[in-house]
């Protein structure tokens, strides 16, 4: 997919500081808009499967493992 460009507000010392040191500003940015997509993605899915989640714990409370006599460790 291609790049696009977007406005991005930042804090002048901030960006000032970026310049100074020669990082690239845009990759960075979207290094942290892809993790904290990542982040919230897991968050939203932990939350809509919270439920199921929940149940397959107490199941494996009350009955255990599947197989588990079979495990060696």
């Amino acid at each position: 997919m291609g790049r696009v460009k977007v406005n991005l507000t930042l804090n002048a010392d901030v960006a000032e500081t970026a310049r100074a040191l020669g990082l690239n500003m845009s990759r960075l940015a979207e290094a942290a808009i892809v993790e904290a997509a990542k982040v919230e993605r897991n968050r939203r899915w932990r939350q809509e499967n919270s439920a199921a989640i929940t149940a397959y714990a107490e199941e494996i409370e009350k009955e255990g493992l599947a197989l588990s006599r079979f495990r060696s460790f």
